[in-house]
């Protein structure tokens, strides 16, 4: 067993997971969303990982469960990375959020929830990032479509909006 499969089996004690064996081959766990929190944590306190680099999704469209929040998270300490990997169904396609542990997640999060719709419960300010804050639709599902959306037609009950609060500011 690795120094960091032992570092992770030790402050993990007690937790519902398992270790996966992925191709690129960073030490990798899977776990239930209930415990997902907790091992954030324990990975801060306990497991010497100081840094959170990524927080994105994979939408396995149709199969159910159909997303997967990835996270992934550096120690300088141990000069190591271990990645952890929710699946979530469509109808509950939620998790916490990580913010308060790592603050740089904000926007990670965010970016999940404005493309994929995945839900972070407790994030100080979700809302859309690379969207406008009407639109509808989230990009990286699989069942957006591949011609896109009609931007024009947001653009323009946008532009109506603004020119009626420009004309009663007047």
């Amino acid at each position: 067993m690795s120094a960091t499969r032992e570092r992770l089996s030790a402050a993990l004690e007690g937790l519902a997971y398992e270790f996966e064996a992925p191709l690129d081959g960073m030490t990798t766990l899977a776990l239930e969303r209930e415990v997902l929190r907790e091992v954030c944590l324990r990975l801060k306190q306990r497991a010497g990982f100081e840094g959170n680099t990524l927080v994105t999704a994979v939408d396995h469209f149709p199969a159910e469960p159909r997303f997967e929040v990835v996270y992934q998270f550096l120690s300088f300490q141990h000069n190591d990375r271990v990645r952890l990997r929710v699946r979530l169904r469509e109808a509950d396609a939620a998790v916490p959020t990580i913010t308060d542990l790592w603050p740089g997640t904000s926007f990670s999060e965010r970016e999940c929830f404005d493309m994929f719709g995945i839900r972070f419960d407790g994030h100080p300010d979700l809302r859309r990032l690379l969207m406008p804050q009407g639109y509808e639709h989230h990009p990286l599902r699989k069942d957006f479509p591949h011609h896109g959306i009609e931007p024009d037609r947001l653009y323009r009950t946008w532009d109506k909006e603004r020119r009626k609060e420009w004309e009663a500011a007047r």
